[in-house]
């Protein structure tokens, strides 16, 4: 949720009166109020986290891949989390949930921040922006929705029976991220405001397409930018970005996400981080800034402290490799071959770079960038090297 050489906007409509994402009942999986729209382009539906999501259209993954990194894509991403968290404790609230320094957060910034537990194991990765219109607005993955809201929801409790001001609310809202090198080309001739004024992980209320109060916040998950939208306008603004005669615009599966986002160097939650890894050990330390490590008032912030200050017994890295592709799972050796030193998490074919990459969990003497390794592929041994992520150049915006 690190690298961009695009812009994504998240573009949320703050009125009533929305068409909202449906929720199947009983055993079926939940859909998105695009899932009609998707499946009039030709996607491909496969099941996700418990929805039934698009994996790709009616090109290959790769294809898709290339479009986002060459022009812009747009991805349904409503199948995730929103929350909003109101009340005058609501950053001490936040605050005692995850690692960020919320209370450092200007208004209508964000950061990127995890969920922890007493043990120090990440519970989930998510966005949190303190907006100025007196909320925090939260998104975390879909596949975490029951726990993060279960967390949440207690937490919030805790506090309100503490006689503490906090309450939080879902925002049920379509969700869009429109990424690419290209994307202020096609989003800036239908928004009122000046996108060269808006910096990554920065967000602003606005028009888009026409439809009032809509929520842009500069963040992505690919190396690129993001958009979340009110679901009753979401169709006709998709359209009108989709027909955008400045740049090819082409929608977007989950395929190519997974790809896009291994090459900006960025977690999977369930496969590169979950509760057994620390945000040490995945090298997510410059997530807790000074004020936290002072205050040391995080869900196990004792194990994660003594980690940063001791280092841990193993790190995620990055990997380029030959042979097959690595998938997760895959063991990691040393160079002889003979000791066991750690598994792959992800691992795919670089649209980008024509190689294949990788990451996952070495022991921190083998972390080093540089460091020659064997991964074991289908009971072969076969060449790697630590490298440095992200593995493409990475062009999120910043302001001078």
């Amino acid at each position: 949720m690190h690298g961009f050489r695009q812009a994504v906007l998240l573009l949320r409509n703050v009125s009533a009166n929305l068409i909202t994402c449906r929720k199947l009942t009983g055993q079926a999986l939940n859909r998105t109020c695009l899932y009609d729209f998707h499946v009039s382009r030709g996607a491909k539906v496969v099941p996700f986290a418990g929805w039934e999501m698009p994996v790709q259209y009616q090109t290959s993954i790769t294809e898709e891949h290339l479009q986002v990194r060459n022009s812009v894509g747009i991805f349904d991403v409503s199948h995730m989390l929103q929350t909003h968290v109101t009340g005058k404790d609501r950053v001490e609230y936040m605050e005692s949930l995850v690692v960020g320094d919320i209370r450092g957060l200007k208004e209508n910034t964000g950061t990127l921040t995890v969920f922890t537990n007493d043990k120090g194991g990440i519970c989930d990765d998510l966005i949190v922006s303190n907006t100025s219109d007196g909320f925090l607005y939260v998104v975390s993955n879909a596949g975490c929705i029951d726990s993060d809201w279960a967390l949440m929801s207690s937490t919030a409790e805790k506090f309100q029976k503490n006689g503490k001001d906090v309450q939080i609310g879902r925002n049920t809202n379509a969700l869009i991220a429109v990424q690419g090198p290209r994307m202020k080309e096609i989003v800036q001739p239908v928004v009122n405001f000046d996108l060269s004024s808006l910096p990554f992980m920065s967000t602003h209320v606005g028009e888009v397409c026409g439809v009032h109060n809509c929520r842009i916040t500069r963040c992505g998950y690919t190396g690129e930018d993001g958009i979340s939208i009110p679901s009753v306008a979401v169709v006709d603004i998709l359209e009108v970005l989709l027909s955008s005669q400045k740049a090819s615009v082409k929608m977007i599966g989950l395929g190519a996400r997974d790809s896009l986002r291994l090459e900006a160097g960025l977690c999977l939650y369930g496969s590169d981080i979950d509760e057994t890894t620390t945000p040490v050990e995945a090298s997510l330390t410059w997530l807790i800034g000074k004020p936290r490590r002072t205050r040391a008032d995080f869900p196990g912030a004792k194990i994660i402290l003594e980690q940063i200050a001791s280092k841990p017994s193993r790190r995620r890295v990055g990997f380029i490799s030959t042979g097959p592709p690595a998938r997760s799972g895959a063991d990691i050796y040393d160079e002889s071959g003979s000791k066991l030193i750690g598994k792959v998490t992800s691992g795919c074919p670089s649209p980008s770079l024509k190689k294949n990459v990788a990451m996952g969990y070495v022991s921190t003497d083998s972390a080093k960038n540089g460091t020659k390794v064997k991964f074991e592929i289908r009971k072969k041994l076969f060449d790697a090297e630590v490298t440095k992520m992200p593995f493409v150049p990475t062009g999120y915006y910043f302001t001078k």
